[in-house]
């Protein structure tokens, strides 16, 4: 009985020790991709024609009004 309980207690001890280990890498990992990106947020814009919001850098602006794609600034005008 003491050696089962021992197996129990040592399994459960490393579930956890390895769920813990493999969640600090993931959060690690996120760190690195925010700092690669450089921690900048971006404005996010609406399109005029469909309402999508997207951010500024990826947005088409002509007469200024803003678009997600080309199709969207030629339907338009």
């Amino acid at each position: 009985m003491t050696k089962l309980l021992l197996a129990i207690v040592v399994t459960v001890g490393l579930v956890l020790f390895f769920k813990f280990l493999g969640g600090k890498r993931g959060a690690d990992r996120a760190d690195g991709e925010r700092r690669a990106r450089g921690n900048q947020v971006e404005d996010m814009v609406r399109c005029k024609v469909c309402g999508v919001n997207l951010p500024r850098s990826e947005a088409i602006m002509s007469q200024g009004r803003i678009y997600c794609c080309d199709e969207h600034r030629r339907a338009d005008d």
